[in-house]
């Protein structure tokens, strides 16, 4: 799963966004990746793997954060992993 998330400068810090996800049952690996930095706020690129994770309670961990998910940039389920086409690659829509 990967995620567009806009959160505040102030805390928490995005070591402790991610140690807080990475709780979440079902999670075996968070990446939380600074894309940019405003006067109040950072945008982040969060990308979470794992089984059967709950979309629900990681959209309540990074709300209690005082973050939002922006957007959901990608999701993959099923028994194996389905790549974009390279064709697909960079196209919105």
């Amino acid at each position: 799963m990967v995620l567009d998330v806009l959160k505040p400068l102030k805390e928490p810090s995005i070591v402790d966004l991610a140690i807080e996800i990475s709780r979440i049952k079902g999670v075996e690996g968070v990446n939380v990746t600074v894309m940019e930095v405003d006067v109040e706020t950072m945008t982040l690129t969060v990308t979470i793997e794992g089984d059967d994770i709950s979309f629900e309670e990681v959209k309540k961990v990074i709300e209690d954060s005082g973050a939002v998910i922006h957007s959901i940039d990608q999701v993959v389920a099923g028994e194996r992993f389905v790549e974009i086409p390279p064709s697909r690659r960079g196209m919105v829509g």
